[in-house]
């Protein structure tokens, strides 16, 4: 039996269908029986692809005799992955069809040019991906909504920014007064992420119908979307080796900052700033410089006791639920003993568990 191969990652109106593609193909097979194989929303960067594994382990069975693409990059965009799919091909005897390209895979001279266009395949993929990421920073430094999670305490409204439309944030009230009551509290010395989780409960304050975190906690003290800033913001940005997109003079204490991560920065943009940009965005924030500068520096200064690790080694990860709050169980021993327990995560990061 043959196998026609179709894959497309994005639907636009210049890229070709999977149903034109098969189309295509179709006419290779003239009249020979085939079984369809399609991936919809996967890119051709790697093979990780439910209907490319199904044709592959097909193939290994010794079902599939041949393979009609309607292009190479089809099916492949990676010169490392295609050469191993070549591999299987010619240990299991299977003969490859591109239907625009006609490539023989039975001489050398074949299968030396599906090697170079395979090439110019993966050529064509990283320039993309170069000129999205190029354009995603030009459009950065110049204030515009780059999308994502709108930040608590904000909703999102459409604006206008040098002749192109765009979005921005506007103050949503209600959510911002707990925002404002999280850095009020964290600016006690003796106040912890735990001690705040512990009042939100007591006083019923939740956040989008549920509790708050540690790590939403944490983001919300984290980020200059919510500072009023001006010329002190700048400098601690800049002396913690920030890129700054402003000059000091457009921090006059009104405006929120947008923080990417650098091209060439390492580690987590939060806790090391060095190479990472600032820019000040359009909106008004909503905590005064110096009460902000005063929480990030405790952030800054603040140990993780034990950094995050996924879970491994377990299907049981995640499936196990506190019966109180919901929360997950986690598994913990002692060194003066070999029995383990399993103890919930909110009690243990927070103390707000019974």
């Amino acid at each position: 039996m043959n196998a026609i191969y179709a894959r497309q990652s994005v639907d636009r109106a210049d890229s070709i269908s999977i149903e034109s593609q098969i189309e295509f193909c179709q006419y290779e097979m003239r009249g020979e029986q085939y079984k369809v194989y399609t991936d919809r929303g996967y890119s051709g960067k790697n093979t990780d692809r439910p209907a490319f594994a199904e044709m592959m382990n097909d193939i290994e069975s010794g079902v599939i005799r041949k393979v009609v693409v309607y292009k190479l990059d089809r099916i492949s965009r990676s010169i490392l992955d295609f050469s191993n799919m070549m591999e299987q091909f010619g240990t299991h005897k299977v003969e490859f069809v591109s239907t625009t390209e006609k490539f023989d895979t039975s001489s050398p001279m074949g299968r030396a040019m599906l090697n170079i266009c395979i090439v110019f395949a993966q050529l064509e993929r990283e320039t993309i991906q170069k000129r999205v990421a190029d354009a995603y920073y030009s459009r950065s430094q110049k204030s515009f909504y780059m999308g994502g999670r709108v930040p608590y305490g904000f909703r999102l409204i459409p604006t206008t920014i040098d002749g192109v439309k765009t979005s921005m944030y506007e103050i949503n009230t209600e959510e911002a007064e707990q925002v404002r009551l999280i850095y009020e509290l964290y600016s006690k010395p003796e106040c912890s992420y735990g001690d705040i989780i512990r009042y939100f409960q007591s006083h019923g304050i939740l956040k989008n119908g549920k509790p708050w975190g540690r790590t939403r906690l944490a983001d919300v003290l984290r980020n200059p979307i919510y500072v009023r800033s001006d010329l002190s913001v700048y400098e601690f940005y800049r002396d913690q080796g920030a890129i700054i997109a402003n000059d000091p003079g457009d921090f006059i204490g009104t405006n929120g900052c947008y923080y990417y991560k650098g091209k060439d920065s390492t580690g987590r943009k939060q806790m090391n700033l060095e190479g990472n940009h600032l820019v000040l965005a359009p909106h008004e924030g909503i905590i005064p410089a110096d009460l902000w500068l005063k929480c990030r520096a405790k952030c800054l200064e603040a140990q993780q006791i034990k950094p995050y690790q996924k879970a491994k080694n377990t299907w049981l990860a995640g499936k196990i639920k506190c019966g109180i709050c919901g929360y997950a169980l986690v598994d913990k021993h002692y060194s003066t003993t070999r029995a383990r327990y399993l103890l919930c995560s909110n009690k243990m990061n927070a103390k707000a568990c019974a």
